[in-house]
């Protein structure tokens, strides 16, 4: 199959479907360069302050930021996210939903030392468990998209006495969300955002920045790269504890003046909306594949992952259309699965995903 040669009037205009980074746009990288001054220069200077201002004017526009609610911004990525819960957010015990990979490393995060056991609700890769009241616990935590199966899960608030703390990183920017739902929306920009790694945001309500502050006054030790105190302190100075990553915020400040130019979340959601539903009915369509998440309500509409039966060699139909200039199809490494897994970020041009479907139906009907 890998010698197959895809009609050039099938390909997509551009072939970046990968749901690590996104594919980046080209005015993205014509930004960066028109501001190549800002590389190399002090991050406590004006003009750095005035991008990462700029940025978080823009996050705030984007998210109709609620009254009391502050954009936050700090060194490192999801991960580092997660480590710096554990030490200045979580007081005791944390509830987590885990139904994927990401999921799951930030409840391995929670199972720190100083903490309590916290509590999980699994579910098998492509199903979510379901949200419900744990007793004991001051943080609930769950993805908002889960990149590894192509699960969503609603922001829905969690319960009176524990925030709500949700893992944004493959949904912010491409999901519709009431980010008053949520304590923390938290999330790393090299997906919709099509940005690159080394810094994470999250959207702080009041009680989250209550909590933190009181955390941080308990007299627990906790490092200063992993102090959401610092993070706090550093955002309203519009600055980070460590230099910041330049390229990332100027790729991202970009994007973001695309974005709110057409129309801002509502229609970034209804285009990854249209992306995702032409892959949903080019699967059921097919007799040789099939969503790979069940429930329609539980699909999402940013990552899409799609079942072949075994007739097909998703291996093989992954590396045909890497041979033909359409990348990054193959399923998450850990899954294990015959499936294809295809990001329909807010940068994806619905018709290049259009175009996708074709190359695939040319490939399995001529193999």
């Amino acid at each position: 199959m890998n010698d197959l040669r895809i009609p050039a009037d099938l390909l997509p205009a551009d072939g970046r479907f990968g749901c690590g980074p996104s594919k980046v746009r080209p005015e993205q990288v014509a930004h960066l360069e028109a501001n190549m001054a800002l590389l190399g220069t002090s991050h406590r200077q004006a003009p750095v302050k005035g991008l990462v201002r700029s940025v978080r004017e823009q996050l705030a526009q984007l998210f109709s930021l609620p009254e009391g609610h502050e954009v936050l911004l700090g060194n490192g990525g999801s991960t580092a996210f997660w480590d710096a819960a554990a030490f200045s957010l979580i007081q005791h015990r944390s509830h987590h939903l885990v139904f994927g990979e990401f999921g799951g490393k930030f409840a391995k995060a929670a199972a720190a030392p100083w903490l309590e056991v916290p509590s999980v609700a699994s579910a098998e890769p492509g199903s979510r468990p379901v949200l419900e009241p744990v007793e004991g616990v001051d943080v609930v935590a769950y993805p908002h998209n889960e990149t590894s199966t192509g699960v969503f899960h609603p922001v829905i608030g969690a319960q009176a006495d524990a925030l709500a703390v949700v893992d944004a990183t493959s949904a912010a920017g491409g999901l519709d969300v009431d980010v008053s739902a949520a304590d923390l929306y938290y999330f790393a920009p090299q997906k919709n955002f099509a940005s690159d790694g080394g810094v994470w945001f999250a959207i702080a309500s009041p009680a989250a920045i209550e909590r933190i502050e009181r955390v941080a006054a308990s007299g627990r030790y906790i490092p200063e790269f992993l102090s959401l105190q610092q993070a706090v302190a550093n955002s309203r100075l519009d600055q980070t504890l460590n230099t910041p990553a330049l390229t990332t915020l100027l790729l991202l400040q970009e994007q973001l003046r695309w974005m709110l130019e057409q129309g801002g979340l509502p229609a970034m959601a209804a285009r990854t909306a249209e992306s995702a539903g032409s892959l949903y009915a080019w699967a059921e369509a097919r007799p040789e594949a099939t969503p790979f998440v069940a429930d329609p309500a539980h699909r999402s509409n940013v990552v899409v992952t799609i079942d072949f039966d075994e007739s097909v060699d998703a291996t093989a139909l992954a590396k045909a259309l890497r041979a033909n200039g359409v990348v990054d199809t193959e399923p998450y490494r850990k899954l294990g699965r015959n499936q294809l897994r295809v990001a329909t970020f807010a940068a994806i041009e619905p018709a290049d995903v259009v175009q996708l479907t074709r190359c695939l139906d040319f490939l399995l009907d001529v193999r």
